[in-house]
């Protein structure tokens, strides 16, 4: 792993310059933590493209972000599930079309499908998860490089948990595992001279739908809320952590 000098993220203030004239991808944006990240990086200054596969509740955070005054955002939908290669070529296509480039990008989407034992676990289901998790992330990266490259300080940002590395947490816990490897390879791969920023955030427990779905017996409130944990994300998309690739941030263990 990069090891590299950085100021602690969740201390980061976002200021309404902090993401000024930067565009930014942002996939699981519909809810959750993708919907708050994609309404804080709006209030920093970013244009926001909204990647999620549910059309009504994007047009949700899209008008939001409208009526709280930030940059007018566009919306992407997708199901990363059945996405393919082309998918994202002809997605990367269009974003060059409409903004020329792509200052950074959030690999956030994900699903659990369920807490059970591997043994159990059926191909297709294993195989969906998977992708959306794990492949589908890589592929949207990969799509975007060439963006990526236009962009005078670009960032990629994977949303990780590691508290899933464990039993019964299936190939959702596989994926993200994989994912954690991909960080620090990635950033390894693509440090030189016009460095693509390449970190990981692992945010701990967060009240949100997919929560709820998987843990459906814990009172709500008892986590921290998705707005709680959006600066961290804003901190890594942006400018000011310049000097940081190759991280894996655990929030829980910051704060402690």
């Amino acid at each position: 792993m990069i090891q590299a000098e950085f100021a602690n993220p969740t201390a980061f203030i976002v200021s309404p310059e902090a993401l000024k004239e930067r565009v930014v991808l942002i996939t699981g944006a519909s809810s959750g933590i993708g919907s708050e990240v994609a309404c804080a990086c709006a209030q920093a200054g970013a244009t926001v493209i909204l990647l999620a596969r549910d059309i009504p509740r994007l047009e949700s955070v899209y008008d939001r972000i409208v009526e709280d005054g930030g940059p007018e955002p566009a919306i992407y939908p997708m199901d990363l599930g059945g996405a393919i290669v082309e998918n994202f070529t002809e997605m990367t296509e269009r974003i060059e079309s409409d903004f020329g480039r792509l200052d950074a990008l959030l690999n956030n989407a994900g699903l659990v499908g369920g807490l059970r034992p591997l043994r159990l676990s059926e191909a297709n289901d294993f195989t969906r998860l998977v992708r959306v998790n794990l492949l589908a992330p890589w592929l949207l990266t990969q799509a975007c490089l060439p963006l990526l490259d236009k962009a005078p300080d670009p960032s990629i940002v994977f949303t990780l948990d590691q508290y899933a590395q464990r039993a019964y947490w299936g190939a959702y816990g596989v994926a993200k595992a994989g994912l954690d490897g991909l960080v620090a390879i990635l950033a390894e791969e693509l440090e030189g001279d016009h460095t693509i920023r390449v970190n990981g955030i692992d945010p701990g427990p967060v009240e949100t739908r997919m929560r709820r779905q998987n843990y459906p017996g814990e009172a709500g409130g008892v986590q921290v809320s998705p707005v709680e944990i959006a600066s961290p994300f804003v901190y890594f998309l942006g400018a000011d952590s310049q000097r940081a690739t190759g991280r894996i941030v655990c929030l829980r263990q910051l704060e402690a």
